[in-house]
């Protein structure tokens, strides 16, 4: 396990692009205070809003480590950002990353974090084996956040869930399955960086036997529409067993972002197509909402759409940044047994 040293400094390296500073909002958003500032490259065209301060800066502000904040297609880490790396282990910053590409795969880094005493954390790799999965049905309830395409809002659901549902006296663990998810949680698995035939195995362990009033919202990762990163989300899918999924939206976008020749299904597919592939190993999968991403409609467009797509398929439809995500909780509440059973775990 990685223990992370706070506060952090965010550093999104020449990025041109606003979703592939994912890992940067998401730290933003749910864990603000322990996030003093942003750094980057002059190339870099994102920002997250943050103070800008430089690593000597933010050390002498007390800042623990240097966070990379960006989450770009194939998780390379170019060699364009070694000299910032290099200047925040001179300062005494630990370095985070997220990326496929490992810290400890550059050996100038290693040489500078032993000379100046600091700690390389590779939060996607780790040296755990898991088990080929077994399909065994476990004790406890689980909800799955599952999306029409990537970096649309399955973190953020599934965050906004957990709070929703602790506010509301239930019990729920936040489970984390992706860098940043990691990062805010302090725990998890990065189920992209699992060797393919253990991603279900990987997935029964992130989610053990509990309580049988307890709610498992497992973050979801990629998209069954993803000509990519569709056996990721498949074979996450299957290990965590959902009894109800949020399918996540950005009606914004009409093909998958980077792959303008594969069109996004229909929201009313979309579900029928998880429904069909969750019931592999769970017979009862339901679809209890929809979470969407509507930063791009004005509020009498979110409005018209949410009332539009909540009567076409019979569900709540919900933004967690735009009103949250009550009424999904409600629809979940409505499966949690009235009484507690022992832990089986």
């Amino acid at each position: 396990m990685h223990q992370l040293k706070k506060p952090y400094l965010l550093y999104l390296g020449d990025a041109q692009h606003p979703t592939d500073a994912k890992t940067a909002c998401g730290l933003r958003d749910w864990c603000r205070d322990d996030v003093l500032g942003e750094w980057s490259l002059p190339a870099a065209t994102v920002s997250v809003q943050l103070p800008r301060l430089s690593p000597a800066e933010a050390a002498a502000r007390g800042a623990g480590s240097l966070v990379i904040g960006i989450a770009s297609v194939g998780g390379k880490l170019p060699d364009a950002w070694l000299p910032d790396l290099l200047s925040a282990i001179a300062n005494g910053l630990d370095l985070v990353s997220g990326m496929h590409t490992k810290l400890t795969s550059f050996p100038v880094l290693v040489e500078a974090a032993a000379q100046h005493g600091v700690t390389l954390h590779d939060v996607r790799h780790g040296n755990r084996a898991f088990p080929a999965g077994t399909g065994r049905k476990r004790s406890g309830l689980r909800v799955a956040t599952v999306g029409t395409d990537c970096a649309l809002g399955k973190k953020y659901t599934a965050l906004a869930l957990t709070n929703a549902l602790r506010a509301r006296g239930a019990k729920a663990t936040f489970r984390a399955t992706g860098q940043t998810g990691i990062m805010i949680a302090g725990e998890g698995i990065a189920m992209d960086a699992v060797v393919a035939d253990f991603l279900a195995g990987a997935a029964e362990v992130l989610s053990p036997d509990n309580d049988a009033d307890h709610w498992d919202v497992i973050e979801g990762q990629g998209s069954l529409f993803h000509p990519a990163y569709a056996g990721v989300t498949l074979g996450l899918l299957h290990g965590s067993q959902p009894d109800a999924f949020v399918l996540c939206h950005d009606p914004s976008r009409t093909t998958i972002e980077y792959f303008p020749d594969f069109p996004l299904p229909t929201l009313r597919d979309a579900i029928a197509q998880y429904v069909t592939a969750g019931r592999i190993t769970n017979r009862a999968i339901r679809c209890v909402g929809v979470s969407i991403n509507s930063s791009t409609l004005s509020d009498a467009e979110w409005h018209a759409y949410a009332a539009a797509m909540s009567s076409e398929l019979g569900v709540p439809v919900c933004d967690p940044m735009r009103g949250g995500v009550e009424a999904i909780v409600q629809a979940l509440e409505a499966l949690t047994p009235p009484t507690s059973a022992p832990n089986a775990s």
